[in-house]
């Protein structure tokens, strides 16, 4: 049964800084657990808008909140645990099948997301009924 692994994933990069500021850098398959196919950001959010209930199929991501804060939901089906991201040192790592809610964006929240596959609108799961009713028969024992 599902839920056994550790719904919360977090990556911390290595910062490199000196008195001129800091910078992060990540490469594929060795700072994170996959290649990168579509890279996104997400800015401007409007106060009290949240975004996301979706999950997918087989695509994997890792948030960073590079500026400003915002606050994931992360449910597999069985788990329900919120994130809080502020630090551009640290990804939030989300494997498909876990459904995502992004909220509660500052207002100068910028949200990157590194994704291991292009875009597809068949690898979505919009409708949280139908998220549950997959994850019961994929992973009921």
């Amino acid at each position: 049964m599902r839920g056994k692994d550790k719904l919360v994933k977090k990556y911390k990069f290595l910062p490199h800084g000196d008195s001129r500021g800091m910078l992060v850098a990540i490469e594929e398959n060795k700072d994170i657990p996959f290649d990168i196919k579509r890279i996104y950001y997400i800015y401007n959010t409007k106060e009290n808008i949240a975004r996301g209930f979706h999950a997918h199929r087989c695509l994997k991501q890792i948030l960073i909140c590079v500026h400003g804060s915002c606050k994931i939901v992360l449910d597999d089906g069985f788990n329900r645990e919120t994130v809080v991201l502020n630090d551009p040192g640290e990804g939030l790592y989300i494997e498909n099948d876990i459904w995502r809610e992004m909220y509660d964006f500052s207002s100068d929240a910028v949200l990157l997301v590194l994704a291991s596959e292009l875009y597809s609108e068949a690898d979505y799961i919009r409708n949280y009924d139908d998220f549950k009713k997959m994850i019961l028969e994929k992973y009921h024992e």
